[in-house]
């Protein structure tokens, strides 16, 4: 009984550091619309500049991480490495394109997809089991999901095919990350906002126009802060919990951004927002609690136990 016990235990530590992580990273993520709504420049240049500040936080990052091994480190990410950025390019330029024409609560209620494709995605690709509790938590999830969008506003067609986009780029990079999870994937996160800066920066510069402190300072905490911080903890997570539950956590971004509007700028969202709302906090609940498994994955590499998610 008491080895059981000490087998279970490891692998308790090693999914609630995950559920940690990946919830951390829904709350860095949830302050996208409060910070893309002080911007004053075009879309292009939104892009290149919050790509600009996440790249340098990822290098930052890995260069820190890795002590001496970043050439071995961007090496060791393969080809898997590089499916994995450039679905994170594409999920983070729709993002914000999105943001663009629709309203902030549209989008992130669309990006409620995810958990499902990725749930799919896992146990097709991975093999990755399907628990009770995690259909169940799935299903309250979509239903709470379901509610909100019958509250008021609403977004162009344009607005909602990207927010579409997003959620599936965003739920084949979380696969991919557990397939690859014997390897850290903080580089192609790096690669990821890269490739948005070359597509960006020219259409920016072409467009002319200042910038100002003012909007500086937003692309920075855009940047550093909302997708920097919250890509590194994503690619922390999801190498310790299965691709459905790092996609079903990640939904307490799409109750988190609405509110954090409502505050900051005046958007309220209605009664449907708050009761669907706070069906999805019930679902990610439900989840997080599920006990772990003596099937748990395996520990992280040297330098997560190094660095450890906090």
């Amino acid at each position: 009984m008491s080895s059981t016990t000490a087998t279970i235990a490891p692998a308790r530590l090693r999914g609630d550091r995950g559920q940690i992580a990946v919830a951390l990273a829904a709350v860095a993520w949830s302050t996208a619309g409060v910070l893309q709504r002080q911007l004053s420049v075009g879309i292009a240049t939104q892009v290149a500049g919050r790509a600009l500040f996440a790249s340098l936080a990822v290098a930052t990052y890995v260069a820190v991480a890795e002590r001496g091994r970043v050439i071995q480190a961007c090496r060791s990410v393969g080809g898997a490495g590089i499916g994995f950025a450039a679905c994170l390019a594409v999920s983070s330029g729709a993002f914000i394109v999105a943001l663009n024409h629709a309203t902030v609560a549209q989008v992130l209620f669309i990006q409620a997809i995810a958990p499902v494709v990725a749930a799919l995605l896992g146990r097709r690709v991975l093999n990755e089991a399907l628990s009770v509790r995690t259909v169940v938590a799935m299903v309250v999830a979509l239903l709470g999901v379901g509610v909100m969008i019958g509250s008021p506003g609403g977004g162009s067609a344009l607005g909602d095919g990207l927010s579409v986009l997003m959620a599936l780029g965003f739920a084949v990079a979380i696969v991919i990350a557990r397939h690859r999870r014997d390897v850290s994937m903080a580089p192609a996160t790096g690669l990821a906002q890269l490739m948005l800066l070359v597509i960006g920066a020219p259409v920016a510069f072409a467009g002319g126009g200042g910038l100002g402190f003012a909007n500086v300072l937003w692309l920075a905490l855009f940047g550093a802060g909302q997708i920097g911080v919250g890509l590194i903890l994503l690619t922390i997570g999801a190498r310790l919990i299965p691709a459905a539950q790092v996609a079903l956590i990640s939904l307490l971004e799409v109750v988190l951004g609405p509110f954090w509007v409502w505050l900051a700028v005046g958007e309220r969202p209605g009664l449907a927002t708050v009761i669907g709302g706070a069906i999805v906090v019930a679902a990610v609940v439900l989840q997080a609690r599920e006990p772990a498994r003596r099937d748990a994955p395996a520990p992280v590499a040297a330098v997560e136990a190094e660095h450890p998610p906090r």
